[in-house]
Parts: C-alpha cells; structure tokens; sequence
C-alpha cells in the first residue's frame, strides 16, 4: 500500500480527538485511517552497488571487452567503489555479458581473401606438381 500524507482538515481532527482522551486505536478506525505501520524487513542483503555505478561498470565492460575482472576491479576502485571480482561478474552475468576475452577473429573481407588465394595459387607450388 502506498502511504500518502494526510490532509490538514484531518490531521487537525485526528488531534482534536486526542486531546479529548480517545485512543489511536479507536480514532483510525472511526477515521478509517491506518493505525499504524510497521518497517519490514526487506528480503536479501542491501545492493553494494548502486544503479549510476553498475550502469558504470557494464559500459566500461562493454567497451573495452578484453578487460580482466581484476582490471575491471581496480576501475571502480579508482571511482571509489571497491568490490569483489566474484560480485562483478555476477552484476556482469544479470547484464548478459559473459565472456571478458574478445574473441580472436581475422580481419579479412571477401576482398582481401580473393586477394590472398590469388597470390597462393601464383606463389606457391601445390606439393602435387614437385
């Protein structure tokens, strides 16, 4: 339930009433307002990282995708949040980013290979020929 602040005709009833001598328990339910709220316990441990830095961390991630967690880590410590590198991978991991090596891929387009086989087949005798 979203709590909202009262309106002041009613705060100054709620006050009328007790300081006549009745009971926040029988105001609020002559009222129909809450008596009280309780603070309940939040499920789980409190965020190390808040979301300016977790969104931080994944666009220093997703830029420079050869970066180590360990390189990551000392990035967000020069920022001045220190975390473990387990946790960063994890933050990584719920932003679906795995892998922290990029991928070793040749620079070749269609171009430069056509180039490369023409070469190979003037240059370099097949063993079938020697």
């Amino acid at each position: 339930m979203v709590r909202r602040e009262l309106p002041k005709y009613q705060r100054n009833l709620i006050v009328e009433r007790y300081q006549s001598g009745e009971g926040y328990k029988r105001i609020s339910k002559a009222l129909d307002i809450p008596s009280t709220s309780e603070t309940l316990p939040r499920t789980g441990c409190p965020s190390k990282i808040d979301e300016k830095m977790r969104r931080k961390l994944v666009r220093e991630a997703s830029k420079r995708p050869t970066a180590t967690l360990k390189e990551l880590q000392e990035f967000l410590a020069s920022t001045g949040c220190v975390l473990h590198v387990t946790t960063i991978s994890l933050i990584l991991h719920m932003n679906r980013l795995w892998g922290r090596v990029a991928r070793r891929k040749p620079f070749l387009t269609k171009k430069n290979i056509q180039a490369w086989l023409r070469f190979v087949k003037t240059n370099i005798k097949s063993p079938k020929s020697m």
